[in-house]
């Protein structure tokens, strides 16, 4: 289906390595708040023996959303990137879950 943009969310987690932390936290920050709507947990471990970090995201995006936000950390000079995302199927269950008949 090339050409189609996916709208379904997906759930996943992105792991990001900021190498020099004084010089490169406050645009990963910058940039984490402005996709602040997708980021369901972060934890962040400042590593101060190497002067990094290291950040793990849990999301709920688009495949589309987390390829942008994973592009744009990306593309910032020190900083790497991975993403791992569940599979396409739509993840239910738990005592929370809404039914899946509700309209």
């Amino acid at each position: 289906m090339e050409g189609v943009i996916s709208l379904e969310k997906r759930l996943g987690f992105i792991g990001i390595i900021v190498e020099n932390r004084s010089e490169q936290a406050s645009e990963v920050n910058s940039l984490l708040s402005r996709y602040a709507e997708l980021i369901i947990a972060r934890t962040g471990v400042p590593y101060t023996r190497r002067g990094c970090a290291v950040i793990s995201l849990v999301v709920d995006a688009t495949t589309d959303e987390i390829g942008e936000l994973s592009g744009k950390l990306g593309s910032i000079e020190g900083v790497s990137v991975k993403s791992m995302l569940s599979r396409e199927r739509q993840l239910t269950g738990g005592e929370n879950a809404a039914p899946e008949n509700q309209h």
